[in-house]
This record gives structure tokens, sequence and C-alpha cells, in this order.
């Protein structure tokens, strides 16, 4: 017998030992008692020949339905488990589709080869010639095959970004080797999905999401690591596909905070991706109209090669022009301007579409009571509720709190209880009064719950059968439709001055993508922002159409106040059941922290959204100037943590890299 070291789910720092009678490959997956459980693991490796007289408990069987993961795998977990702060066991298996981590597995008769190579019958359809600054970065992207190298795709709404990710794709393709492509949110796969299937007949392309069921995300996987699978398509949990032979990552809109996971092992799936790419020798793309701050500075520090299309790619196609409403001398009625509601009708006129964008969901964000004043909030978060009229609910937008709307006030008794503000179903009520004429379809994530809603909105939009629509953040990027030449946004001066230091950065990227939505075919395009802010900088840069000058004056601001990416920083976030309960934890591991003149450390504070489903939540920043120090910092900390006993009714975690405050 010989022992086995093996990882399991759980939340310690640690591996164990396991007795097996025969030799077992590292990235195995096993199945082993764990306490009064059997659970599944992954081998790391073996320990030699066991003691004659040995405690060790043995490996119950070997699962030998996908191949033991592959050492390029084993190494970009083993760095996110470092570099996040967290055990390893957990990134593991986290890692792995839901299937593969619980009993029943795959059937082993269900696996193909492994050594079976994909299907030569693929072809790439050439559609459009490229242009001269595709075919230049296209170049670039070609040079770097067979080394790490991070290229910093910069191209304006509509500059044909997604077809240098084609052509790209169909030449690492052509070597034989595999193309991983992320996007940033579940809704922008169909449109993907369709474009690269129309584009790559033949080919075997997967999508990864956790929209998928377990047995598509399962058999996704395993297609991918025995590399009958060419293309991956998904949202942030495909950075952990295993890979035959990785050749391309694309990383589109890569600036997006969804690639940010917020809960259990939170890694950024574009930070991930590109120490993939530079572990594996492979170039990493991220395309970009409004890159983040962080890719930015990169490219112009040199670490990144910046590659611009600064002009549409269709032949005709121009940028949209962009004017703004001051509503502070222009009324509002019912959400719009007399000069936006001219517009509308100007377009309906001319058989043209409209996108009306406001990024507030339901019917209004506040009800409140006129004789007292009364509001009311989630029992549960730090916030009030949203009314939803049309389903005579009150709502949390944060938590998924629900309550039917009282008759009547519950301090005072009067009935005349009103709603304040707007949200998407309001505004939809108002645009259906004033252009009665017109079809409306309304895009948010209450009207697309349903599986294939949103792809039979997209088939009717491109049909042309709505005139207006009308949504939030998720119509705000990825879309391409021909008759869509009006633009209309509401309500974006409330990110202007918000706490985050990073709400301009969201709101011009926002702003940005959204206004391209407008005139992407031959057809002219125009934009309408209602302010009452229009000499905010923000919105100057935005009108110049120059995001460099925007994000050099970001940058500027960042380094006088000390914030990223001038500086790494990290949170110690703890959640309690009382504040005070979570603000002890953090000032105890405060004094635990080891000394560190390369480290600040601040005081620890509650967090904007302080209470969040019953949990009071505070956290604890520390900063540094260089990112390794953090790291060691980081972890010489964490073990002084884990050393104490968590009080009970106390969640902690350690977030590096934080978007959330």
């Amino acid at each position: 017998m010989q022992t086995v070291n093996v990882v399991v789910d759980v939340p310690l720092a640690r591996s164990f030992d396991y007795l097996s009678s025969d030799p077992i490959a590292i990235g195995t997956r096993v199945l082993v008692p764990f306490g009064r459980r059997t659970v599944v693991g992954i081998v790391l490796g073996a320990g030699g020949e066991a003691a004659a007289e040995t405690s060790l408990r043995s490996i119950e069987r070997v699962l030998d339905d996908t191949p033991a993961l592959p050492a390029e795998w084993m190494r970009l977990t083993e760095f996110a488990s470092r570099y996040y702060q967290r055990p390893l066991g957990e990134v593991m298996l986290s890692a792995l589709p839901p299937r593969l981590k619980r009993m029943p597995t795959l059937r082993a008769s269900a696996l193909r080869s492994p050594g079976q190579s994909p299907t030569p019958e693929w072809r790439f359809i050439d559609e459009h010639p490229l242009t001269a600054p595709q075919a230049s970065a296209l170049d670039a992207i070609a040079q770097g095959v067979g080394r790490s190298g991070t290229f910093l795709l910069h191209g304006i709404t509509g500059s044909g970004k997604t077809e240098v990710y084609l052509h790209a794709v169909a030449a690492t393709l052509r070597r034989g080797s595999q193309a991983l492509v992320l996007v940033p949110e579940i809704h922008l796969t169909p449109q993907l999905e369709a474009h690269f299937r129309t584009r790559f007949p033949g080919a075997h392309i997967e999508v990864m999401h956790s929209n998928r069921s377990a047995v598509e995300r399962a058999l996704a996987w395993r297609a991918a690591q025995i590399g009958s699978a060419q293309i991956i398509l998904g949202t942030r949990l495909a950075v952990f596909a295993p890979f035959a032979d990785l050749g391309l990552i694309v990383i589109d809109e890569e600036h997006d905070p969804s690639f940010k996971q917020q809960d259990g092992v939170r890694y950024s799936a574009r930070d991930l991706a590109i120490w993939r790419g530079h572990a594996a020798h492979v170039p990493v793309v991220l395309g970009s109209a409004t890159p983040s701050l962080e890719s930015h500075a990169n490219a112009s520090s040199g670490r990144y090669q910046r590659l611009t299309l600064p002009g549409r790619a269709r032949p005709g196609s121009r940028l949209p022009s962009l004017a703004l409403i001051d509503t502070g001398r222009e009324t509002v009625q019912e959400g719009l301007t007399a000069t936006l509601e001219s517009a509308i009708e100007a377009t309906l006129a001319r058989g043209e579409q409209t996108l009306v964008f406001l990024n507030r969901r339901g019917y209004a964000p506040v009800l409140a009571c006129n004789a007292c004043g009364w509001i009311p909030s989630c029992p549960r978060c730090s916030t009030h509720v949203a009314v939803h009229l049309g389903e005579r609910r009150l709502r949390c937008h944060h938590c998924g709190f629900e309550a039917r709307i009282p008759p009547r006030c519950p301090d005072c008794g009067n009935a005349d209880l009103q709603p304040f503000g707007r949200g998407t179903e309001r505004l939809e009520e108002s645009l259906a009064a004033r252009f009665p004429q017109a079809r409306l379809a309304r895009v948010d994530s209450d009207t697309m719950r349903l599986k294939g809603t949103w792809e039979a909105t997209q088939g009717a939009i491109h049909a042309g059968e709505v005139d207006i629509i009308l949504g939030t953040q998720m119509l705000a990027k990825g879309h391409d439709f021909p008759r869509l030449t009006l633009v209309g946004i509401l309500n974006a001066d409330s990110a202007l001055f918000a706490a985050d230091y990073r709400a301009p950065e969201r709101l011009f990227a926002q702003l940005q993508q959204v206004a391209g939505r407008a005139g992407r075919d031959a057809l002219p395009g125009q934009v309408l922002i209602q302010t009452r802010f229009p000499d905010h900088p923000l919105y100057r840069a935005l009108l110049a159409g120059n995001y460099n000058r925007f994000a050099e004056a970001e940058l500027l601001e960042r380094e006088r106040a000390g914030f990223p990416p001038c500086v790494a920083e990290a949170v110690l976030r703890a959640e309690a059941r009382s504040p005070e309960a979570a603000i002890a934890f953090l000032s105890e591991a405060r004094e635990r922290a080891p000394a560190d003149a390369d480290v600040v450390m601040y005081d620890p504070v509650p967090m904007s959204l302080e209470r969040l489903n019953g949990w009071y939540r505070a956290h604890l920043l520390v900063q540094a100037t260089q990112r390794a120090s953090l790291q060691r910092y980081l972890t010489l900390w964490r073990t002084a943590i884990e050393a104490e006993r968590t009080p009970r009714h106390v969640r902690w975690h350690i977030d590096v890299d934080p978007i959330e405050f």
C-alpha cells in the first residue's frame, strides 16, 4: 500500500493522505471517505510507501469517467488558490462542473477516446474583407503565437472587434489548437454562439455557463479536455475549462465587472485568463471600446500591446451624433423631455427603431406615504424595496425578498401610497400611452427570466417587429440591430456622484456602449442623453469621443487618491448577525496582522450596503505599492487569523482586488 495526497472541497488550507493499492495519476478524481461522508477529491501526488501500521483510510474508488486533469489546469488552480487566498481543494472542486464533483458521475462508456483528434471537416466562412486596422491587429496577434503576450484590442463600438476574434480563432484552429472565448454575461452567449456557428460550419463548438444543465456542462468540459471541442465560448467559469491544446484566449468586453466572482472563490476571470495565457505561452486578446483603467495603464506602460481600431468597420456606417438634453432647462414629463419625445416620433415615422435606456427595473424604486413619510424597507437588507406594480409586489433587488403592496400605510392608515421615481415597468406604461401605435419590447431581468425569452425578443427586433426597445444594461453591449438609429438615455446622473471610486469609469463605459447601439448599419444614428449636469467633465469627454482623455484624467485622480491601479489592494471582510460582532472580529484580526512597512492597513468600517440578506457586513482595507508585498502579507495574515477560533455566527473571507465596497 502507498499513500496518496488528496484535496477535497473543505475550508481548510491543507490536503489529506489516503491509502491506495495502485499508483494513481496526479489530477485524477477519486472518491474518499471524509468524516461521515464520501466526497470527491483530486489527487495531488503520491507520498510513498505506507507504514505497516497506519490509521489512514483508503480511497474508495478511482473515477475514470474523465481523464486525469492536465498539469496546466493543476498549475492554474494552484495559482488561483495562492493569489486569491483560498484553500486549494475549494478552488479545484468549485472549478469542476457540478456533475463531476458529486455522484453519480458520467458513464465511462460515454467517453470518446482521449487520443481522438477534432473533426477535420470544419471550415471558416470569410464574409467580410478586413479593414487595414483589423488586418494589422490580426498580424500582431499572429506574431504572439508560441509566446506569452497580452493584446489590448481597443476599438470603438462597431469597429469590428468580433471580426478580429473570428479570424484569430480560425488561425488557431488551422494550427490544430483550441480557442477559449469569454464574455461577461450569459445573455451575450446566444448571439455570439450563433455568430460562431455560422462562420465555423462543421467545427465542434461548446458553450459553458451556469444556465446550462449539469450534463451539458460536464460534456462540454470533457470535450474541451480530450481535445474534441475546438472552440469554447463561455462566461467567467469557462476560464477553468481544461484543454488538450489551448492556443488562444479572447476576453470580450474585458472591462466588465461581471468577470469578477463575488462569492465563494472571488476570482477575476479576466486576470486568471491573462495569467493562464502567460503560463501556457499563448496570446491573450482583451477587447473593449472602453478598456478598464487597469488594462489602459498596462498598455500605456508597455506590459500589454495596444491594438487600435479607430473607425467603424461596416462600409457607410458612422458613429452616431451625440447630444445632451439639459433637464434643468427642459421639463421632464413621465421620464421624457419634449426633445427626446420628438426624436422618437421622427424615428417611428421613418420606420426605424429606438432604444430607450433606463438602468433601473421595476415600476418605481420607492413607495411612500404622503401623510407620514413611511417608506417600506427590506427586512433583510439596508435598502428600500422597489415597486413592481404589474405583480402588485414590493421586491428587494438585492436578496429577492417580496411582499404584497399594502392597501394603506401601516404607520398612519393613509390609503394614498404613491410610487416615487421611475423604473422600466413605469416607463413602459408611459411610452405605451404616448406612442400607442408603436410596438414595444421591455428587456430587463424581470421580463427575460424564462428560458428562450431573450432569444425570441432578439429575433423580433431583428425582424423589424419592434419599434421601441426599452431596457436596462442587458442591452448595453454586444448587440447589433441594423435598424436601430436612436438611443435615448435616462437617469444617467445617478452614478456621477457615487461614493464608489469606480463609478465614473463604469458610467463612461456604459454610456459609450449604449450609444454604440445606434447607427451600426448605413442608417445614421443619434444619441440623446438627458442630464442636469451637461457641463460635467465625464459628459464632455463622452461628447468628444475621447476615451483616452477621460482615462488619463481618471488615472491621475486615482494616483492622487491612492487607488488601484496605482496600488494593489485587498479587503478582509466579515459578516455577522450584528454590526458590532463584524467590527469586533475585524478589530481583533487587525491586532494579529504582521508588521510590514510596505503595507498600509485601514480601520474596519461598515460596507456601503451594510446589511445583506440578514447579515451585517464590514471590511478592513489593506494596500501596498507592490503586488508581491501584498501577497506575502496576506498569506501570513490569513494563517494568523485561521490559527484563532472564529466566533460563532461570524463569517469572513479575504477579497483580493475587490470591486465591491
